[in-house]
């Protein structure tokens, strides 16, 4: 294999990888602004670094779906977290390879998360048909992928996140690594060398290329997806425990910077701090994870995920229930027929 070969094989791998990097730095994000100990400090500077980038939604500061706009801190809020695929143009032209909506509640002091497959089957008000929700970004950047989001949970989205996979292994190298409780031995591919690390059962210390490689495992699992979102959520709660350590109280600087650089946001930073002081007593056990339970399937020859209806209808009462918000979207017209003609 050539040189130019070779290149075009690491690209190849590399973006095959990045879905479950950007998921894990788009949970650590949200997390970020929320927790307590040193965050008021780390928001702060998080929000800062992030500030250039500030983008506001053409819609406005209010969702369709709200009569009016929430007020951070004070009202239950949603954010929808995106990572999207193209970087080399700056994230104009690519679709959404993880899309996570997480609500938060200022009395239950709690948080809900819940993960949208990429090839989820959904309206898309901007292609006026259904498509793959990932496909949503290419229609209308930001905006039409908020409007599948609410189309398909039927809650308002009130913030958004846009983020860049580079800076997670970043944070946990910066932080001095993370602790996890291995399940059972395995091994993982590295997706900087492509050589394999091996894990063992019991407590490990892992880098930021080592995290990466604990979270990205599947095949090995004999729990598939369900064992990898149990190692992926280990993972960002020894992210969060580390970073709030006093140990790491002279690097915050440094995390907010390996954060901020690599998210866009509506967010401002009195509205990120407003969001942490009402949560200071939160922690990573008031995370719950929700799933969109259903099943692939090939409709037009194109593969899709579908969600099962009834689950889905269950999900969106308990997301609406934690907003404090009652559903109008599946009385109006926009979702009446998603069949194209």
């Amino acid at each position: 294999m050539n040189r130019q070969e070779l290149k075009v094989e690491k690209k190849r791998r590399r973006k095959k990888k990045r879905p479950v990097l950007r998921r894990l730095l788009l949970i650590t994000v949200i997390l970020f602004f929320i927790v307590g100990g040193y965050a008021s400090y780390l928001v702060y500077k998080t929000i800062q670094a992030a500030n250039e980038s500030y983008t506001e939604l053409e819609r406005g500061e209010k969702s369709k779906l709200r009569e009016a706009a929430v007020t951070a801190g004070k009202d239950p809020i949603s954010i929808l977290l995106m990572g999207v695929e193209d970087y080399s143009s700056g994230g104009e032209n690519g679709r959404t390879d993880s899309l996570i909506v997480a609500t938060v509640n200022p009395d239950t002091k709690d948080m809900k998360l819940i993960s949208i497959p990429r090839d989820t089957r959904v309206y898309i008000e901007e292609a006026d048909k259904e498509d793959k929700i990932n496909h949503a970004y290419v229609y209308g950047k930001k905006e039409a992928t908020i409007n599948a989001v609410e189309n398909l949970l039927e809650i308002p989205i009130d913030y958004y996140a846009t983020v860049n996979f580079n800076g997670f292994k970043e944070v946990v190298d910066e932080i001095g690594g993370v602790t996890v409780d291995v399940p059972f031995n395995f091994w993982e591919k590295s997706d900087e060398n492509n050589q394999r690390i091996y894990f063992e059962e019991g407590k490990m210390k892992l880098n930021g290329e080592e995290a990466l490689a604990y979270a990205r495992m599947r095949k090995r699992d004999p729990r598939g997806d369900f064992g990898r979102n149990d190692r992926q959520k280990q993972i960002i709660e020894a992210s969060i425990d580390k970073i709030m350590s006093p140990n790491n109280l002279l690097k915050l600087d440094e995390v907010a910077e390996h954060v901020g650089k690599n998210v866009e946001t509506n967010l401002r930073i009195s509205e990120a701090l407003a969001i942490q002081q009402r949560y200071g007593g939160f922690n990573s056990s008031s995370i719950d994870q929700l799933t969109i339970e259903g099943q692939d399937e090939y409709v037009g020859g194109v593969y899709y995920f579908s969600p099962d209806e009834e689950k889905l209808k269950e999900l969106k009462t308990e997301l609406n229930n934690h907003l404090e918000h009652t559903s109008s979207l599946a009385d109006s017209n926009q979702t009446e027929d998603y069949d194209t003609e």
